[in-house]
């Protein structure tokens, strides 16, 4: 009984010997340990890349006296990257470290490392150095995860996503244009005097007429006589005074166009002519012409205006000799269309003679050449002879689009317009230059949240920015959805047949699970040498190669 007693006690001995196995020990049983990683492979967000460790220590492997040492390291192309280590303890040590218990234990961790190139290629990996008193053991070095993931960065920054665009032109290809002349009635009467027919106003008017026809440029498009009064008589009066004065203007209009070829007018008469008042008073060297425009602007009675105008007359003489009379008139107007310099002729024109063109059609030939050479040396010309802001902005977008962004600042700096165009193209430059927060900036001030969804992808905020481009079909939509799982809407969205958006293609086909689509979509991407590189290293196609 005694010895049965003994042996069932050495038993017991031999299997705690195992079980409290010596620091050393640890190291031999390394494998025993197993280790988690969320996400695997790993993913680059917002420049950085965060996961979480899980690692299981059995029973009996801690022992209670070590101290373990381990380090998150990346390896990856081009060197390695290892966080501070993490240090644990066993029971039995007296100091702070993570207590992990000899029962068994899992230990969860946060790792994180800042993304640098070449990582693509990458693997996480834990390295373990186990102390005991003065002696170290080094453990078997455990591969946590393969990575790692940066699909986000293919996000689009130029295009229309992180464009900016060329302010528009006001250059009209058909300019509407008016020929007139007039003739002057005596106050209350309708009759049209013969020196009327001989002024030079009628003059003018029959050489612009004669003009039109010789003008190959300009097409007569109608023509009109109408008649006035001036606002100083009863409104009835005035009326009736209109109407026939655009029955006798009618009939001096035959005499006036005897011989040339032009339309039957359309007779008007329009009655107190208020407008022609204020704008001859505001023309008018009247010292209190603001006042009395204020003053009349204030009734809307007609006859309430009459007397004012009737009192006004008397006060200020200019009103009753130089003013009332112009307005008692007919004017005989021609409306013409005059087509402007064509598309081919004002690319001539830069080449030749732009010296002749206007700061429109300066601006519209910017538009018509391709080469951003020729666009910088026209809009130059039109700060230069317009002092044109317009021209400003775009000689900016010139050399953003040429990839000069001091040049392109400073030119945008000299823009005195403060809108919000000016605001997305610091927004623009502050993305190509990698100030995010700057750039986010801008583009909230500009309310352009075509690009501020660039920001939100480029900082991890992905459902923010699908919701943003839903409806764009762009292929920052496209890669939104990707980024958020939502593989079918990201196929629908993609339009282009370019390679990027191939490549994207091969991303969802990659993830759906569909090789030979990976495969053909990747010999489209491959027409770009950078897609192609990018490819063999891409986790994306890990299991496809």
């Amino acid at each position: 009984m005694r010895k049965e007693i003994k042996t069932l006690a050495a038993a017991i001995l031999g299997l705690a010997a195992v079980g409290c196995a010596s620091p050393a020990k640890m190291a031999e049983m390394a494998e025993n340990v197993t280790v988690t990683c969320d996400p695997a492979p790993l993913e680059v967000v917002a420049g950085k890349i965060n996961a979480t460790v899980s690692v299981t220590y059995p029973a009996d492997y801690f022992h209670p006296k070590a101290i373990l040492e381990v380090t998150p390291v990346i390896v990856y192309d081009g060197g390695e990257a290892a966080m501070a280590p993490l240090m644990y303890q066993g029971e039995k040590v007296k100091d702070n470290y993570t207590v992990v218990s000899s029962d068994g234990q899992t230990v969860t961790e946060r790792v994180r490392f800042n993304y640098a190139e070449g990582m693509e290629a990458s693997h996480l990996e834990l390295r373990g150095i186990v102390r005991y008193k003065a002696k170290s053991w080094d453990l078997p070095v455990k591969k946590v995860a393969d990575g790692a993931n940066t699909t986000y960065m293919l996000v689009n920054l130029d295009g229309k996503a992180g464009h900016v665009a060329y302010k528009a032109d006001n250059y009209q290809e058909v300019i509407p244009q008016t020929a007139e002349g007039q003739i002057l009635y005596t106050i209350n009467s309708a009759d049209v005097r013969s020196r009327e027919l001989k002024s030079e106003s009628i003059k003018d008017f029959q050489a612009a007429l004669d003009e039109i026809k010789a003008n190959e440029r300009k097409t007569l498009k109608g023509t009109e006589v109408v008649a006035y009064a001036s606002p100083d008589g009863g409104e009835s009066l005035n009326a009736k005074l209109s109407d026939k004065r655009s029955k006798s203007g009618a009939k001096a209009w035959t005499k006036v166009v005897k011989g040339k070829e032009v339309s039957d007018p359309e007779i008007k008469s329009v009655g107190q002519d208020w407008e022609g008042f204020q704008e001859l008073v505001a023309k008018s060297d009247i010292e209190d012409k603001d006042l009395i425009i204020r003053v009349l602007s204030m009734y809307s009675d007609p006859a309430v205006r009459e007397s004012e105008i009737k009192n006004m007359s008397e006060v200020y003489t200019v009103l009753k000799k130089e003013v009332l009379p112009e307005l008692r008139r007919a004017r005989f107007i021609a409306n013409v269309e005059y087509q402007n310099y064509t598309a081919e002729e004002l690319l001539q024109l830069v080449d030749e003679n732009s010296d002749v063109l206007d700061e429109e059609a300066l601006l519209r030939s910017a538009s018509l050449v391709k080469d951003l050479d020729a666009k910088e040396a026209i809009y130059k010309k039109a700060i230069d002879k317009y002092n044109s802001d317009r021209a400003q902005f775009n000689l900016g977008v010139v050399y953003l689009n040429q990839g000069h962004l001091n040049k392109a600042e400073k030119a945008f700096n000299k823009v005195e317009t403060k809108d919000a165009d000016l605001e997305n193209a610091k927004g623009v430059i502050a993305l190509r230059n990698g100030d995010i927060a700057a750039a986010e900036k801008a583009f909230i001030a500009a309310g352009n949240t075509e690009n501020q969804a660039v920001v939100d992808i480029l900082n991890g905020k992905y459902e923010k920015a699908a919701a943003a481009l839903k409806g764009t079909n762009s292929f920052n939509e496209a890669l939104a959805d990707v980024l958020t799982g939502k593989l079918a809407e990201a196929s629908a969205a993609l339009k282009c047949q370019c390679p990027k958006s191939n490549y994207l293609r091969a991303i969802i086909a990659a993830r759906q699970g569909k090789a030979a689509d990976v495969k053909d979509y990747l010999a489209k991407a491959g027409e770009c040498k950078a897609l192609a590189a990018r490819a063999e290293k891409d986790i994306e196609f890990a299991q496809y190669r």
